[in-house]
C-alpha cells in the first residue's frame, strides 16, 4: 500500500550515508549480485541473477524441450520465438554470454563461433 510506503519514506528524510550504501554494495558483491567494474569502485554491475543462475534456467529449459545437442545461436536464445516465455527471453547478450561460459565450465555446454556471430551447442 501506498501508505506504508511513504511511512518508510517520511521516516528516512534525505540521502543514506555512504558508509551504509558501501555496506550494501558489499553485501551484494559477497552474494556475487554486484561486480565492480573499475578500479576505484566508483562503477558497478548489479545482477538480478548470477550468471551461473541464468545458465541453471537456460539449461532446464534445454532438458525439458529435449535440446541437448543442439546447436542455437545467441539471437535466438535471448530473443528467439522459442524461449519467448521464459525467464532469460530478452537476456542482453553480456549477461547472456557469462550464463553459457558458466555451462561450459560445468561442461553442459560449448561456445561456438557461427558464420553469422556466436552459437551454443548444449550437451
Amino acid at each position: 500500500p501506498a501508505a506504508v510506503g511513504e511511512r518508510v519514506l517520511n521516516a528516512c528524510p534525505g540521502k543514506l550515508p555512504l558508509e551504509s550504501i558501501q555496506v550494501v554494495l558489499e553485501e551484494l558483491r559477497k552474494n556475487g549480485n554486484l561486480e565492480w567494474l573499475d578500479k576505484n569502485k566508483t562503477s558497478f554491475l548489479i545482477m538480478w541473477r548470477r550468471p551461473e543462475e541464468w545458465g541453471k534456467l537456460i539449461y532446464q529449459w534445454v532438458l525439458k524441450n529435449g535440446l541437448t545437442n543442439s546447436v542455437f545461436t545467441l539471437y535466438e536464445l535471448a530473443s528467439g520465438d522459442d524461449t519467448e516465455n521464459e525467464e532469460f527471453h530478452g537476456l542482453d547478450e553480456t549477461m547472456l554470454l557469462r550464463a553459457l561460459q558458466a555451462l561450459q565450465q560445468e561442461h553442459k555446454a560449448e561456445i561456438i563461433t557461427l558464420d553469422d556471430g556466436r552459437g551454443v551447442k548444449f550437451f
